[in-house]
Protein backbone atom coordinates (compact mmCIF):
# COMPACT_ATOMS: atom_id res chain seq x y z
CA UNK A 1 0.00 0.00 0.00
CA UNK A 2 2.81 2.77 1.26
CA UNK A 3 5.54 0.95 -1.09
CA UNK A 4 6.02 3.80 -3.21
CA UNK A 5 4.94 6.92 -1.02
CA UNK A 6 7.45 8.95 0.40
CA UNK A 7 7.56 9.23 4.44
CA UNK A 8 9.28 10.81 6.95
CA UNK A 9 10.07 10.28 11.01
CA UNK A 10 9.46 12.76 14.07
CA UNK A 11 10.06 13.41 17.68
CA UNK A 12 9.49 16.51 20.05
CA UNK A 13 11.66 18.47 21.96
CA UNK A 14 11.21 21.06 24.76
CA UNK A 15 13.50 24.05 23.17
CA UNK A 16 13.37 23.88 19.74
CA UNK A 17 16.50 26.47 19.66
CA UNK A 18 18.58 24.30 21.60
CA UNK A 19 17.25 21.73 19.39
CA UNK A 20 18.30 23.90 16.11
CA UNK A 21 21.85 24.65 17.49
CA UNK A 22 22.33 20.73 18.28
CA UNK A 23 21.50 18.91 15.20
CA UNK A 24 22.55 22.55 13.17
CA UNK A 25 25.77 23.40 14.40
CA UNK A 26 26.86 20.10 16.64
CA UNK A 27 26.08 17.31 14.40
CA UNK A 28 26.38 19.52 11.07
CA UNK A 29 22.89 18.47 9.82
CA UNK A 30 21.29 20.88 7.59
CA UNK A 31 18.42 22.28 9.12
CA UNK A 32 15.17 23.88 8.65
CA UNK A 33 12.69 26.25 10.60
CA UNK A 34 8.97 25.89 9.88
CA UNK A 35 6.04 27.24 11.48
CA UNK A 36 5.57 23.86 13.39
CA UNK A 37 9.26 23.01 14.18
CA UNK A 38 12.26 22.31 12.00
CA UNK A 39 12.67 19.36 9.32
CA UNK A 40 16.23 17.72 9.21
CA UNK A 41 17.76 17.06 6.23
CA UNK A 42 19.56 14.05 6.35
CA UNK A 43 21.76 12.00 3.83
CA UNK A 44 19.80 10.18 1.13
CA UNK A 45 16.43 12.66 0.72
CA UNK A 46 15.45 11.85 4.36
CA UNK A 47 13.75 14.07 6.68
CA UNK A 48 13.04 14.36 10.08
CA UNK A 49 10.50 16.54 11.76
CA UNK A 50 11.44 17.79 15.75
CA UNK A 51 8.28 20.07 16.93
CA UNK A 52 7.92 21.71 20.09
CA UNK A 53 6.04 19.79 23.17
CA UNK A 54 5.14 21.39 26.06
CA UNK A 55 4.45 17.83 27.70
CA UNK A 56 8.18 16.90 26.44
CA UNK A 57 9.41 13.15 28.39
CA UNK A 58 12.50 11.94 27.09
CA UNK A 59 12.32 8.32 25.28
CA UNK A 60 14.59 5.59 26.51
CA UNK A 61 14.45 4.20 22.99
CA UNK A 62 17.10 5.28 19.76
CA UNK A 63 15.73 7.91 17.96
CA UNK A 64 18.06 8.37 15.30
CA UNK A 65 21.18 6.13 13.88
CA UNK A 66 23.92 7.53 12.10
CA UNK A 67 26.08 4.73 9.58
CA UNK A 68 29.68 5.72 9.59
CA UNK A 69 32.68 4.03 7.81
CA UNK A 70 34.76 4.88 10.51
CA UNK A 71 33.35 4.60 14.15
CA UNK A 72 36.87 5.64 15.96
CA UNK A 73 36.66 8.75 13.76
CA UNK A 74 32.86 9.45 14.31
CA UNK A 75 33.38 8.99 18.17
CA UNK A 76 36.51 11.85 18.15
CA UNK A 77 34.93 13.79 15.85
CA UNK A 78 31.72 14.09 17.95
CA UNK A 79 33.85 14.31 21.27
CA UNK A 80 35.75 17.19 19.71
CA UNK A 81 31.83 18.60 19.76
CA UNK A 82 31.43 18.33 23.12
CA UNK A 83 29.30 15.33 22.80
CA UNK A 84 29.67 12.77 24.96
CA UNK A 85 29.25 9.35 24.49
CA UNK A 86 26.88 7.09 26.69
CA UNK A 87 28.69 3.97 29.07
CA UNK A 88 26.90 0.81 29.09
CA UNK A 89 27.42 -1.98 31.15
CA UNK A 90 24.71 -4.55 31.61
CA UNK A 91 23.50 -7.64 30.35
CA UNK A 92 24.55 -7.85 26.62
CA UNK A 93 25.37 -4.13 25.99
CA UNK A 94 29.20 -3.36 27.65
CA UNK A 95 31.13 -0.40 26.17
CA UNK A 96 34.46 0.01 25.99
CA UNK A 97 36.22 3.28 27.65
CA UNK A 98 35.36 5.02 24.46
CA UNK A 99 31.73 3.84 24.70
CA UNK A 100 31.80 1.78 21.88
CA UNK A 101 30.19 -1.55 22.16
CA UNK A 102 31.60 -4.63 19.60
CA UNK A 103 29.29 -7.80 18.55
CA UNK A 104 29.78 -10.74 16.93
CA UNK A 105 26.31 -10.45 15.86
CA UNK A 106 24.60 -7.28 14.22
CA UNK A 107 26.52 -4.17 13.33
CA UNK A 108 30.81 -4.50 13.89
CA UNK A 109 30.43 -1.64 15.97
CA UNK A 110 27.65 0.87 18.00
CA UNK A 111 28.36 3.99 20.29
CA UNK A 112 25.43 5.67 21.55
CA UNK A 113 25.04 9.76 22.81
CA UNK A 114 22.39 12.52 23.47
CA UNK A 115 21.06 15.05 22.46
CA UNK A 116 20.00 18.04 24.39
CA UNK A 117 16.64 16.60 24.69
CA UNK A 118 17.73 13.53 26.42
CA UNK A 119 17.08 11.34 23.05
CA UNK A 120 19.22 8.36 22.50
CA UNK A 121 20.92 8.56 18.95
CA UNK A 122 23.78 6.66 17.82
CA UNK A 123 26.67 5.94 15.14
CA UNK A 124 26.73 2.66 13.66
CA UNK A 125 29.83 0.76 11.67
CA UNK A 126 27.78 -1.56 9.96
CA UNK A 127 30.32 -5.07 9.08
Amino acid sequence: MFRDTPAFSGFSVPDIDEAKRFYGETLGLEVEENPEGLTLHLAGGTRVFVYPSDSYTAPKHTVLNFTVDDIYAAVDGLGERGVTMERYDMPGIKTDERGIFRSDQGPAAIAWFKDPADHVLAVIQER
